[in-house]
Parts: C-alpha cells; structure tokens; sequence
C-alpha cells in the first residue's frame, strides 16, 4: 500500500510516499481503509524532533476516516485511555507515533476505537473530527462544563481545536469572543457565529477590549500559554473558569491575587475519554456540525500540507485524500 512515512527528523519536508506491506490486525483489531486523513501540529512538531519517545520509521497521522466491513468511519485515536474518565492512563498512546498512524491506504487499530461516522458529513469532514473534535469537547464541556448562554473566550482562532471549539460552542447556545493575529480568520470565526473578536498583533490590550465588548467570561478557553493565558485569565469573571489544553508559547507568568481572590477554577485537559469521543460524535450528528476543512491535499502532497501547517496560514483543518487500493 501507499503511506507517508518519516525516516529521519529535520522538518516537514522529510515526509516521503512509499510502499510499504499492508498492515495485519492483531487480536481485537480491524484494518480500516482511509479515505481521508487530517493533519496536526503533533505531526509536524514529530518531524522537527519536538516530540517525547520519536521511533522511526513510523507513517505519522492520527485523524482518519474510511471505510470497514462496508460502513463509513471515523476512528478514535487515543489508545488505552483506561478505566477513570478523570485522567488517562500514563502509557496511553495517540494512534501515529510511536503507533503507525493513518496517512496509509490501510490502518490496523483496535475495534473499540472505531466508529460510525455521522452521517451527513464527507470522508474529509469527518478525518477532521477526531484529535480536534475530542479534545473541543473534552475542554469545553467535560472540564469547562459550558452552559448555553455563557460567554466564553477561544483564543488563536484558526486551528482545528479552537474552530471546533467555535463550532460547538454556538450550537450549545454559548456567546463566543475570539482572538487571532488576523483580521481575515476574525471575520471567517464571526461568519461561523462568534459574536466579536480581537487582534492581538494590532491591539496589545486585546484583553480590555473583549472585556469592554463582552464583559466578564465564564469561561476562558485556551492553548498558548504564555502573556495570552495570563491575560485571559484576568477577564474571567469571579467563580469562572479557565481551560488550558497546551502551552505553545511557553509558561504563563500569572497574578495569584485575582485567582484566590476572585475563586477562579483553572482546569486542565488533554484530547478525550472513549465517552468523550463518542458524545463528541453524537453532538455533531445531533446539531449537524460541520467541520472546517481549510484545504485538502493528496497523499503525495503530505510534505506540502504540514508544510502549510507549520506556517499557521490555515483556518480549519488541513485534510489529506487518501483513496484505497481495490481489494
């Protein structure tokens, strides 16, 4: 079969389409054929080595969608979250490294990490569901507990969490504020429903003017870390809540007086239980959530596609189509 492979770190560019032997399912296992697989930052951050327990050669890739035993469908790519829906287990895995991954014609997984995809979605809207859409969930309604008619704060609008995030949000009835370095991705997010946003490139005090905007957040949603996790944190309303799911640009330096002071939860969150992935699936299906998909690549264009996502430029999820050989 034809997959995208990584060989040696370096970058994006290092991704190559070879053949390689079609994968054999274990005990418990079935062998999904992609139709379309999206791509995440942990993919490229795994090409430029910035990624704990790298094992090469792997076929990178964690979304996927295609098709078993004639149904269409989406796979979950956590690997053995465990028994206590509160916090994974310490050796659970992402599907994608060091398990081979689904930017392959075929991909071997367990057969509880496989789902019917909602319906009304295609192949690629559905590849770009599972890593974003779980950890969206996960941050907004399991840990965040986000109520329709709270306002609530997503900073970095633009990628695959933070859109989806957007996405369900407004269909639980939330008033969403959004952040971005770009005033086109802010129009794209108001388009999708947020009620305003913010350039933190071109106005340094973002944070006071969603305030003036919005008042106090309930809830403040983010993951670069950093002055933004600091900033965001200072306009969450008394008794509110503040959701960290990463860290891109660093530690955040935070004023303690205003947390205690004020009763702020901060709660952390990473990607998602099996219930909370199969509640992500049935909340999509249920409101007919439509993932962005940013652009979508062919498989021998993978390097081009992380690429492009390394860059930032994307709004939505940068897709890869991926069609089967006939068996």
């Amino acid at each position: 079969m034809k997959a995208v492979r990584l060989h040696a770190v370096g970058g994006p560019q290092n991704l190559v389409v070879e053949d390689v032997a079609a994968p054999q399912a274990g005990a418990d296992e079935a062998i999904v054929r992609i139709r379309a697989a999206a791509l995440n930052h942990r993919d490229v951050f795994i090409t430029q080595g910035l990624y704990p327990n790298i094992s090469l050669p792997r076929i990178l890739g964690s979304d996927g969608a295609g098709e078993l035993e004639g149904e269409r469908v989406v796979i979950d790519p956590l690997l053995g979250w465990g028994g206590d829906e509160r916090i994974w287990r310490s050796d659970a895995t992402i599907l994608g490294m060091p398990r081979d991954g689904t930017f392959a014609e075929e991909v071997a997984v367990p057969r509880d990490n496989v789902h019917r995809m909602p319906a009304h979605l295609s192949f690629e809207q559905a590849a770009a569901l599972p890593l974003g859409g779980v950890t969206a969930f996960r941050a907004l309604f399991t840990r965040g507990e986000l109520r329709g008619g709270e306002t609530l704060l997503v900073t970095g609008i633009g990628g695959g969490v933070q859109t989806l995030a957007l996405l369900f949000a407004v269909a639980a009835g939330a008033n969403v504020f959004v952040t971005s370095g770009s005033d086109e991705k802010l129009a794209r997010a108001k388009g999708l429903g947020a009620k305003g946003g913010a350039n933190y490139k071109t106005d340094p005090d973002w944070h006071k003017t969603l305030r003036k905007a919005a008042g106090a957040f309930d809830i403040a949603l983010d993951s670069a870390g950093g002055e933004t996790f600091a900033r965001a944190l200072g306009i969450v309303r008394p008794g509110g809540r503040a959701v960290t799911y990463g860290g891109t640009t660093g530690d955040a330096k935070i004023k303690m007086f205003p947390v205690f002071w004020n009763q702020i939860d901060i709660r952390g969150s990473s990607m998602g239980s099996p219930r909370d992935f199969a509640n992500m699936l049935s909340f999509v299906e249920q409101h007919r959530i439509e993932p962005v998909v940013d652009k979508v690549y062919a498989l021998d264009e993978a390097a081009d596609a992380a690429k492009r996502m390394n860059e930032g430029g994307q709004f939505g999820k940068i897709v890869l189509k991926i069609m089967s050989s006939p068996h």
